[in-house]
């Protein structure tokens, strides 16, 4: 038993080494350089994690035999042992990024109720808009240097690039550390704009890289580089890092650097901030939705793990226009007396302050013309609106009801974007139930009025990073 373990075993941190390679699945790994690649990696992030969890060694250890066990049963099949690691990876690296993650000291947890008090003062003089008055009040607007890839006349490509000249306001010495650590964030068409901040307080400024990868989700990508010495590096990492990860894998990790956050641009409602408190610079990443704005404060330079969380929580007042204007074909129409009080009266059956997605469904809204005139396809119509989709939010489906005539109703936002004076942006879809083919809807712009009802902190996960 002894002698058929140690294969496994020299494998767990050392790598696997192929003049002991004993089955069909070592011989494979040892034959594909791919595969050899990945389980050096694999070793590496494994010894990383077992020296930053000494206490869990054993467990740790019986895991990855384990792990090794399930892989050998793959046999010589290059793409099931593929697989494996690569399944393997990824559990082992968020282990490994829990283990050695930041872990948010006495000067964050000041910062978080600094940024705590300064937003209940505000929302006593300005109850719709006060963590964005707190956060223009702590954005670094001194000691920064912007600028962007762009396109060179002698370039055919169509895509934009790192500059090719000096850009204004960066030194000599920061465009030699830039021009050696080959930087080049560009995502989609190589768009990309990048920001030199001294984010940890040693007197040279660091680099923020921002990339747009596009996407169905229209997604960017923002990260930290560190100054260290003549060049720019991620904050842990540099070729194979301390998590695993080759940067060739990954063309979204500008520079060896994982990102610091994303914000989707199709519906999610996200956004970043570089702000002051206590002496340290913080990434604020906002993380809207319907009835809360979640904030959490970044060290923009350390591995993310549980940070300083804000959630500012609203309730809303809503209502549906007598005027309803569409802006793609530029008419206004005036809603009949009935129809307007009936939408007013849907509208007060959802819930003022979270979205409740569908609901339980446990009843139908809206009752069934008779036991035996519907159609067992069609009566799902009668319990809810229907499927959601990743690009807007549910508030609530309710009935509607237009006469004697029972409508579905659905209350959607774009997760609690808003801006002007009372301008939530949500719509009210109403449609018949039943019918085999599909239902045709109208559509009515609803007006949401917030106003900040409270603050809550706490030490948490990111959460909502995807955009979903």
């Amino acid at each position: 038993m002894l002698a058929a373990l140690l294969p496994a075993t020299q494998a767990l941190s050392a790598g696997l080494d192929c003049a002991l390679a004993a089955t069909a699945t070592e011989t494979a790994i040892c034959a594909d350089q791919a595969l050899r690649r990945l389980d050096s990696r694999l070793s590496s992030v494994y010894g990383k994690l077992s020296r930053a969890q000494a206490a869990r060694r054993d467990a740790l250890r019986q895991a990855q035999l384990s792990w090794l066990a399930g892989r050998d049963r793959c046999g010589a099949s290059a793409s099931c042992i593929q697989q494996q690691y690569q399944a393997r990876l990824e559990v082992t690296r968020a282990q490994l990024r829990d283990a050695v993650a930041y872990q948010p000291d006495h000067v964050d947890r000041q910062a978080l109720e600094d940024l705590r008090q300064a937003v209940e003062a505000m929302r006593k003089s300005d109850a719709e808009f006060p963590l964005e008055k707190v956060l223009r009040g702590l954005a670094i607007d001194t000691g920064m240097t912007h600028f962007s890839n762009g396109h060179e006349a002698t370039e055919s490509d169509g895509n934009a690039h790192f500059p090719r000249t000096r850009p204004a306001g960066v030194t000599g010495d920061e465009w030699r550390a830039l021009l050696a650590s080959n930087i080049d964030g560009g995502g989609e068409n190589g768009s990309a704009n990048y920001a030199l901040v001294d984010l940890d307080g040693d007197g040279r400024r660091d680099l923020v890289i921002n990339s747009y990868t596009g996407g169905t989700g229209l997604f960017s990508y923002t990260s930290a580089l560190r100054r260290d010495g003549g060049k720019f590096i991620g904050a842990y990492r540099g070729g194979v890092d301390d998590l695993g990860q080759d940067p060739a894998d990954d063309p979204e990790d500008a520079a060896g650097t994982s990102y610091l956050f994303s914000t989707s641009g199709r519906g999610a409602n996200q956004a970043g901030y570089w702000i002051r408190l206590r002496g340290r610079v913080y990434a604020a990443y906002q993380v809207g939705y319907y009835g809360v704005d979640n904030l959490y404060l970044l060290r923009p330079l350390t591995v993310i793990g549980k940070v300083p969380k804000l959630a500012l929580h609203y309730r809303y007042r809503l209502a549906v226009p007598k005027i309803q204007s569409d802006e793609e074909k530029g008419t206004k129409t005036t809603l009949a007396p009935a129809l307007h009080a009936a939408l007013t009266q849907a509208l007060a059956l959802v819930s003022k302050e979270q979205s409740n997605d569908v609901g339980s469904q446990e009843k139908p809204l809206c009752p069934f013309p008779s036991p035996d005139s519907v159609d067992a396809d069609e009566l799902g119509t009668y319990y809810g609106y229907g499927t959601g989709h990743y690009t807007y939010e549910i508030v609530g489906d309710m009935p509607v009801w237009l006469g004697r005539q029972c409508h579905i109703g659905r209350l959607v936002d774009w997760f609690g974007a808003y801006s002007g004076k009372g301008k939530l942006y949500a719509q009210l879809w109403v449609r018949k139930p039943g019918g085999s083919e599909e239902p045709s809807t109208q559509t009515y712009t609803v007006k949401g009025v917030r106003s900040a009802i409270g603050v809550k902190t706490s030490i948490a996960k990111v959460e909502g990073d995807n955009g979903a």
